[in-house]
């Protein structure tokens, strides 16, 4: 995504809170419920819910599974978004010259699978268009 595209400015806006950015994190490393990260971070379900709608509309986190509490009620696990988002600091004008550096790194890279999961995300994103 680049500077011009609202997408991006949805992804900003959801992690400029601190508590956003620190959900996230938490979510980078494991799944959790809106219950576990409440408790996690001192906060309110209400308030952390309000983060979670805004990371999940933004396409950063996705809801992976769903779980009981101790209540009985039914609670969303959440996880960090299995496509993976690409933020550029540039203009659409870029994505051309982007692209051909991200296939430049790529070729250097070669059969290598050390950073697989970044290959896979380069792959996406200079093979769409």
């Amino acid at each position: 995504m680049s500077l011009d595209e609202e997408a991006t400015r949805d992804v900003i806006e959801a992690l400029s809170s601190e508590t956003a950015y620190e959900i996230f994190r938490l979510l980078n490393e494991t799944p959790a419920t809106p219950a576990r990260i409440a408790e996690q971070f001192d906060q309110s379900v209400q308030n952390v819910h309000y983060h979670l709608t805004n990371l999940e509309s933004a396409g950063v986190i996705e809801v992976t599974d769903t779980c009981y509490s101790e209540n009985g009620r039914e609670m969303s696990v959440y996880v960090v978004s299995e496509d993976p988002t690409l933020l550029f600091l540039g203009a659409e004008d870029d994505r051309p010259s982007l692209k051909r550096a991200f296939k430049s790194f790529a070729s250097l890279l070669g059969p290598l699978s050390i950073l697989l999961a970044a290959g896979e995300s380069i792959s996406r994103f200079v093979t769409t268009e």
